[in-house]
């Protein structure tokens, strides 16, 4: 492997959304998200190019008007994971990193944390994030993916529901000092030729029931090192959310 392989960040961006349609171009602070999110993965140090992967022509023609850089999918894929293998396919890189594109505020070091295990570790193929629970609602809450590790960081299970289950506490008490319940952070960063590879496998029994796109990796026998980070992401699911962006930009914004 070279020593500086080409690593691309793809923010894959639909405009259909059962819940919030055109969500890519939500105004926060006058600025499209969706140039929020391509601006914070820019930043990120191991990047040397990003992409916004789209199936509607006005996301297209929004990003190209702000100096960003963007193609046209497919609209048949099923996953933003399809539409990103079908940009890179004959990207000359070595790494592909899935941004997600309604997280307007993710932390660019996060995605620098992801990319080193897969420069340092020739054994790494995929690599994503997890962040300690500090909250038993947090643990509770059903829109929050957890992650349960193995001894060497490596993923065992993803769930929406509260894993491990603690069968002796119902009333769980998540204490901080004991750290076993991790949030999922949904960025991931693959070798281009894995990624390639995991677009051409069947959707799997496991990501069917829990309608989550990375237990098709584990089910399939292939390994997902997930580091810790401190650092949280705020995602943006529906219209009321955007306030909450907005208020997280007051504290660090004039």
């Amino acid at each position: 492997m070279p020593v500086d392989p080409k690593v691309i960040a793809v923010i894959p961006a639909r405009w259909a959304s059962s819940r919030f349609p055109g969500k890519p171009l939500a105004l926060i602070k006058g600025k499209p998200m969706v140039q929020w999110v391509f601006e914070q993965a820019s930043m990120a140090k191991s990047v040397s190019e990003v992409i916004v992967a789209t199936d509607d022509v006005r996301i297209l023609d929004t990003v190209n008007k702000f100096g960003g850089n963007a193609v046209m999918t497919s609209q048949d894929h099923e996953s933003g994971t399809d539409r990103i293998a079908e940009v890179v396919r004959d990207k000359k890189c070595e790494i592909v990193v899935n941004v997600q594109g309604d997280e307007p505020l993710i932390p660019p070091a996060n995605i620098d944390l992801i990319v080193r295990p897969l420069l340092e570790e020739a054994s790494e193929s995929t690599v994503t994030l997890r962040i300690l629970i500090k909250s038993r609602d947090e643990l509770m809450d059903r829109n929050i993916t957890k992650v349960v590790v193995d001894k060497s960081d490596s993923a065992l299970y993803f769930s929406k529901a509260p894993i491990p289950w603690d069968r002796d506490g119902v009333d769980t008490n998540v204490d901080p000092l004991r750290p076993f319940w991790y949030k999922h952070i949904g960025l991931y960063a693959y070798r281009k030729s894995f990624l390639m590879e995991f677009d051409s496998l069947p959707v799997s029994g496991l990501e069917k029931i829990e309608k989550l796109e990375q237990l098709r990796i584990l089910e399939n026998g292939f390994r997902i090192k997930v580091v810790e980070t401190d650092l949280d992401s705020i995602g943006v699911d529906c219209e009321a959310d955007l306030a909450m962006i907005e208020k997280s930009l007051a504290t660090v914004l004039p």
